[in-house]
């Protein structure tokens, strides 16, 4: 690095100056004002130590998450540690040489894993101390194993985004492995590499295909609810779904989608080889303690009075989670209450992610909303007026459909839905 002057260094944008600090190796150099930081840069770069600092503070979660250059913090903190070892030089041309690794293919799996980001801290660690948590990624792809999801503790431990690229993670993917202790200028501990994946060692993973790569096929088994309640009744006979569907529960307010949503998920609740999630997005207060009498208590609740980030992250943790094992075989389904407050980017991948896995198993992706999202396989329209009037069941028949019924209930079954529903028609004609 060229020695830089005082003038040049107050020229610089505070990214570049960080980058510059970065590389000398100067501890807590987040911490520093401007002017400072630039007297600590020409300390460093004349030989000589800056002035003693009180401690530095713990970095926040994104300044332990993220970097000016979207560099991941474990990485970015471990480059004095290697000039130490070989010289500033050797330093900089190891960094190119990750720099310059080509991102794994889809057939590499996770077994690309077993190299950790911080392969060679040069701190002793005697024992290595294994943790194991719930994954959530951010936005830059690194991300947090949560220890109680989906609340977060100061003992999260921090994973680079380097490790869920070549392991090929998502969010909810159950992750172990060791952990060092956070550094001066870092809060949370960080993972040095991944040992296993939804209780599987990585090993296991080599060659294995992405599960959004895998061969899918129509829903062919339909699910029954098996309700007396007339509403259930009228969802199963007239609007069938089956395992792998994307169901879309539409409605204005006050048409009785969460009500309904509830009843499905008790329904389900009760049959064997179903994995049931329920997440609660956006929903009233009182809404939340309501599922408390459920069968099925929600994985994750968050009120209208929660950010979109946090109800998106509470949603994908669960596809994710549901996606999991899928492959194999198994049967899944989420449950999600409401995807209205939802980024649409992240309404469509839980979507997505619901699909019928050739020769493996299943997730079912059911959601509330007040209108039709125009992916879905199965539509259920229901009338705020029935419900006003207390006429069950409050389906909207002419408005609701599935796509190729036939694979769920045969010919004869998929000529009386469309019967029925050309019935239901003409009566709102006329």
């Amino acid at each position: 690095m060229s020695v830089l002057d005082r003038s040049s260094l107050s020229d610089s944008p505070l990214s570049d100056l960080h980058l510059i600090a970065n590389e000398l190796g100067l501890d807590g150099f987040r911490r520093l004002r401007k002017d400072d930081l630039v007297d600590a840069i020409l300390a460093r770069q004349s030989g000589e130590e800056p002035a003693a600092d009180e401690p530095v503070e713990a970095a926040s979660e994104q300044d332990a998450a993220t970097d000016s250059d979207e560099t991941p913090a474990d990485e970015m903190s471990e480059r004095p540690a290697r000039r130490s070892r070989g010289g500033r030089g050797r330093g900089r041309t190891r960094r190119s040489e990750e720099d310059a690794e080509p991102a794994p293919s889809r057939t590499r799996g996770r077994a690309a894993a077993a190299t950790p980001a911080a392969e060679d801290d040069p701190e002793p660690t005697g024992e290595e101390r294994v943790m194991e948590g719930t994954l959530e990624l951010l936005r830059n792809n690194s991300g947090f194993l949560r220890l109680s999801p989906p609340e977060p503790t100061d003992d999260d431990v921090y994973i680079s985004a380097a490790q869920v690229r070549r392991c090929e993670l998502s969010s909810g993917d159950v992750v172990a492995g060791p952990v060092r202790s956070p550094r001066r200028s870092e809060r949370f501990p960080s993972l040095l590499r991944v040992q296993t994946v939804n209780g599987k060692p990585v090993s296991e993973g080599e060659g294995a295909p992405r599960f959004d790569a895998l061969p899918v096929d129509h829903p062919q088994e339909r699910i029954a609810l098996g309700s007396d309640d007339p509403t259930l009744a009228a969802l199963e006979w007239l609007t069938p779904f089956g395992r792998g569907s994307r169901v879309t529960l539409a409605g204005p307010a006050r048409s009785g989608k969460t009500e309904a949503l509830r009843r499905i998920a008790a329904a389900l609740a009760v049959q064997e080889g179903l994995e049931v999630t329920v997440v609660l997005a956006g929903v009233r207060p009182e809404e939340i303690g309501d599922w408390s009498d459920s069968p099925v208590q929600p994985a994750a609740a968050e009120s209208f009075a929660a950010s979109a980030e946090a109800q998106t992250q509470a949603v994908e943790r669960a596809g994710g989670r549901g996606a999991t094992g899928r492959v194999d075989g198994g049967d899944a389904v989420v449950l999600v209450d409401s995807v209205d407050e939802l980024p649409r980017a992240a309404t469509r991948r839980l979507l997505a992610s619901a699909r019928n896995i050739r020769d493996g198993g299943s997730l079912t992706a059911i959601v509330t909303a007040a209108g039709p999202l125009g992916v879905e396989s199965t539509l259920i329209t229901l009338d705020a007026t029935l419900v006003a009037m207390q006429r069950w069941p409050a389906l909207d028949l002419a408005a609701s459909g599935t796509l190729r019924p036939e694979l769920l209930v045969g010919d004869a079954g998929a000529a009386k839905i469309a019967a029925a529903r050309a019935e239901a028609a003409a009566s709102q004609v006329g």
